[in-house]
């Protein structure tokens, strides 16, 4: 009986050793696992940051090329039509031309004050 004893001893240790290497494997693969999907949570975060950067100096490079396109206005051009209008005198407009307006056409067919 000594002999089976110690088998069944024997037995039993190698039993809780398999045991216990088999729940160390599957503690070490979840400690992975989790470890893996953090990483992916870090690297997606990474790569969203990374995206809105580029957004950002995509935005930054457009605004900076439409400021170096802008025109400016022609001050001598605009400068020189103002002074030919105003040459025709204070009357002269675009519609009326440089003579004005005839005062006879605005007396409503009377020569009197207030049309009376």
């Amino acid at each position: 009986m000594a002999v089976s004893t110690a088998a069944l001893i024997i037995g039993s240790v190698m039993a809780a050793a398999a045991t216990a290497g088999t729940a160390y494997s599957i503690v070490a693969g979840e400690q992975g696992k989790k470890a893996q999907e953090e990483a992916m949570r870090n690297q997606q975060a990474a790569q969203a940051r990374a995206g809105r950067q580029a957004e950002a100096q995509a935005a930054e490079s457009k605004a900076n090329i439409r400021r170096s396109q802008q025109q400016a206005p022609d001050v001598a051009s605009i400068m020189a039509a103002a002074q030919e209008s105003g040459a025709g005198g204070p009357a002269s407009t675009m519609l009326t031309g440089p003579a004005g307006v005839d005062p006879s056409q605005l007396t409503l067919g009377r020569n009197t004050l207030l049309g009376g």
